[in-house]
């Protein structure tokens, strides 16, 4: 073997990329059980100004990212160029407007619908990348993405809508999708904290502008101690924990496969409603959340360890 083919580094040893794509694993399905742990949340802040409420949490989250950088060291990088378009898309497709499209939509639509709306983006995560560089999507994805949708979807269920409903759950799936899709391009030069703390101090200031203009600038003085609590919580864990977490994932594993884990959300906001009101889930409930374990069994098939059994002893010689 030349010298050039052995690996210059320790990250290029398959063990070692096999151990990186297992904490990328790990790291998706805990920033979306963050995600999911917000549905809680939500049900105590449906009185409350909502987009302003929205500018608050994620300034609150840009804040803690500063003071993160600061406990820690790490430095945090400047955006160039094109990377200052890519990051107002992540802010303003990904944050404001799925915002504004979850909140007009349910003004239209059961919740349900949105939800089905987001189970969805799996299958998107794993073909644009794809389309975008002309090449084919590796199968055991696509199909663990088709059965992941499929499992989420059953999860949540269905309900009523009507066109704008629909029209209103489209955007949201586009949305959700360039949330992670626009953050390709920069991730690896800017990394899960460059990514995440641009992203929301540009939402907080577009929400603050989207909440004065819709909700008025006294808003803000409308919020409650539960309001800010809420607030709080979604800054700290459904921001900017989930947002280090799914970014780090991303950079692993690739959008496709990341994608995958976005089904556990909807199996995590009806797991935690078993503890918080009692509520049992239905058989359906069940249905789906098995159905999204098996897609992503398909999905991550390639890259999950295998079970080793162990070669078969020797006949020992007699004395």
């Amino acid at each position: 073997m030349s010298i050039e083919a052995l690996p210059r580094r320790a990250t290029d040893l398959p063990g070692s990329r096999r151990n990186g794509t297992l904490l990328g694993i790990a790291f998706a399905a805990a920033g979306m059980a963050c995600v999911g742990s917000s549905v809680a949340v939500s049900t105590a802040i449906t009185d409350a100004p909502l987009f302003t409420l929205q500018a608050v949490r994620y300034a609150l989250a840009a804040l803690l990212l500063l003071v993160v950088a600061r406990v820690t060291g790490w430095r945090v990088p400047r955006p160039r160029g094109r990377e200052w378009r890519w990051l107002a898309g992540v802010a303003t497709a990904g944050l404001v407007l799925f915002n504004v499209g979850v909140v007009r939509g349910v003004a239209h639509a059961e919740p349900a619908v949105i939800g089905v709306a987001v189970a969805a983006v799996p299958m998107l995560l794993a073909v644009v990348p794809a389309i975008a560089t002309r090449t084919l999507p590796a199968r055991p994805v696509v199909v663990g993405a088709t059965v992941v949708t499929a499992g989420a979807v059953l999860v949540q269920g269905f309900g009523r809508t009507d066109a704008a409903g629909i029209g209103y759950a489209l955007l949201v799936l586009a949305c959700e999708a360039g949330f992670t899709l626009l953050a390709i391009p920069v991730l690896a030069r800017l990394g899960a904290f460059g990514v995440s703390f641009h992203a929301v101090w540009m939402a907080a200031a577009g929400m603050a502008v989207v909440g004065v203009a819709t909700e008025g600038p006294a808003a803000v003085t409308t919020l409650g101690t539960g309001d800010l609590l809420a607030a709080l919580y979604l800054a700290v864990v459904v921001t900017t924990l989930a947002f280090l977490l799914w970014f780090t994932a991303v950079n692993r594993l690739g959008s496709g496969r990341a994608g995958l884990l976005t089904g556990v959300v909807p199996v995590t906001a009806a797991a935690l409603a078993i503890p918080l009101d009692g509520t049992v889930p239905n058989p359906l409930v069940w249905a789906g959340t098995a159905v999204v374990a098996v897609g992503l069994c398909i999905g991550l098939g390639g890259v999950l360890p295998r079970v080793r059994r162990s070669a078969p002893l020797a006949a020992h010689p007699g004395p």
